[in-house]
């Protein structure tokens, strides 16, 4: 069935306090996207941010982004008195996200809601921890011990907490119970308000798309707490990370430095881990998008302690294996695949075999520098695919039209039929939507008609990222009524 969705991340939603929030500011965009005739909401990860602020370095696969916990619905739970946190400045402007500031100021509040929180703990609480876990229990006491070591990576820890010794966790444990309390409850908080507007937006016929990033940071929780997961040496240091090679877009290539996977210890054991992740962020989403697909058949493999991508190797990964074994554990879930980048012949079995949907990007299709720029004209586009205009890595459609090569513009001014008096923002997204892909989403950012000054994220640059937010009043009924019109003019309106 024919559908649109929109990419609009949590952080990015108007809110009087700093950042986009579950509460008010969500539910008044579920609103719009109903009116809108969206049959999908597309957020990026939702777990906390670390290294420059980004959803793709989290202290965890598993848990919420505390900031993104609305103040106002804990006063209305009697968690906070209006005073605690009204008339806060968050030192940003409306459009902007100061992640600095809201570090050094959101969690005085949670902790006092936190405190009152404890005095009466909520009825299903302990079912919330028992159910968790597997995740819960490490998450809270990496947190402790990083705040406790003030800030450090888990790799300059003292010997007894980095190697995880038995006695030294128990002894951290009963020393520290006050703040893992802390960091339990703010998990139960995320998630309480996560499945309240997640059956908000579902009622409305919406469904949510997560996201679930290949890899995870080095300093967090997943590699602190399972390093046999991943290539570390005697001294728990990686001995090569992940990224992408040099290419036209980046001549050093994409230093992520993210730990690799061992993955022959994961097919030794099953996938389990891999098995559990899926299994977990399929049960907090409705459908999920798996970043960096092509890292499943192949992964680039970069020496640690370089500083570019140059000298990095491509490795062999676990390929269809590794999805049998999902599948065959927890069935067939609905899953996408960013089958994005260097594109190899066995990269596209991998996706044939699986049989998720690939994706499209619309503005790859006039890029010259991208050898496979061609796969993604319109007229390529199969029924079982996603198709964007631009994802959060890409400019914006309209500032792409003044950042891309002026030869690439003008090929796309007279392929797509773009005019100024329809905006190329709309005439683009409309060439989107005639194509015959399924499912097409488009940024936020692009249905508001904003520049590059809106970009969520630009590659391997560190400081400017992830911090875009609309601002309050800059979408209501005019603009759903005209996205509705164009919806139905191309069939994509929900059935």
């Amino acid at each position: 069935m024919r559908s649109n969705g929109i990419l609009m991340h949590l952080s990015s939603l108007p809110s009087p306090h700093g950042i986009g929030s579950m509460g008010k500011p969500a539910r008044d965009f579920a609103d719009f996207l109903e009116k809108a005739g969206q049959s999908y909401w597309q957020l990026l990860p939702v777990c906390p941010t670390g290294y420059g602020d980004s959803p793709y370095q989290s202290f965890s696969t598993n848990a919420g982004n505390p900031y993104f916990i609305d103040l106002d619905e804990l006063k209305e739970e009697g968690l906070l008195e209006a005073s605690d946190y009204e008339g806060i400045d968050w030192e940003s402007t409306p459009d902007d996200v100061n992640y600095g500031v809201l570090y050094e100021k959101r969690y005085p509040i949670l902790r006092k809601a936190v405190k009152k929180f404890l005095e009466h703990p909520a009825e299903d609480y302990e079912e919330f921890c028992a159910k968790t876990a597997f995740w819960l229990d490490d998450y809270a006491l990496f947190l402790t011990l990083k705040n406790a070591n003030g800030g450090k990576s888990w790799l300059e820890w003292e010997p007894g907490h980095k190697n995880r010794w038995p006695e030294a966790l128990k002894e951290a444990g009963e020393q520290y119970a006050e703040d893992i309390a802390f960091w339990k409850v703010i998990q139960y908080l995320f998630f309480h308000q996560w499945e309240e507007l997640r059956k908000y937006v579902n009622g409305k016929g919406i469904s949510i798309i997560g996201d679930l990033p290949i890899y995870v940071s080095l300093d967090g929780v997943d590699a602190w707490s399972h390093p046999e997961l991943f290539q570390f040496d005697e001294e728990l240091c990686p001995k090569e990370v992940a990224g992408v090679p040099p290419d036209g877009f980046s001549a050093d290539g994409q230093l992520w430095g993210n730990p690799l996977y061992d993955w022959e210890y994961h097919a030794k054991d099953g996938y389990s881990w891999w098995i559990t992740r899926i299994q977990y962020l399929c049960s907090v989403y409705d459908v999920l998008r798996i970043d960096h697909f092509r890292g499943f058949d192949s992964y680039f493999a970069i020496p640690y302690g370089d500083t570019n991508a140059k000298r990095g190797v491509w490795k062999k990964g676990p390929g269809m294996d590794l999805f049998r074994a999902v599948e065959k554990a927890i069935g067939k879930q609905p899953i996408i695949a960013e089958d994005l980048g260097y594109l190899t012949d066995s990269v596209k079995q991998l996706l044939s075999e699986s049989g998720f949907p690939g994706m499209k990007i619309l503005e790859f299709a006039f890029d010259k520098r991208d050898a496979n720029s061609v796969e993604y004209l319109p007229y390529k586009y199969i029924p079982n695919c996603i198709a964007y205009t631009g994802t959060h890595d890409n400019d914006t459609c309209m500032g792409w039209m003044t950042s891309a090569m002026q030869e690439d513009v003008d090929t796309a001014i007279e392929f797509l039929g773009l005019t100024e008096e329809e905006g190329y923002n709309w005439g683009m997204m409309r060439a989107l939507w005639s194509t015959m892909a399924d499912l097409t989403i488009v940024q936020m950012q692009d249905v508001l008609g904003l520049g590059s000054e809106s970009r969520m994220n630009a590659p391997s640059t560190v400081g400017k990222n992830w911090r875009w937010r609309a601002v309050a009043g800059s979408y209501g009924d005019e603009l759903a009524a005209k996205l509705r019109h164009k919806m139905e003019l191309y069939g994509r309106l929900p059935g």
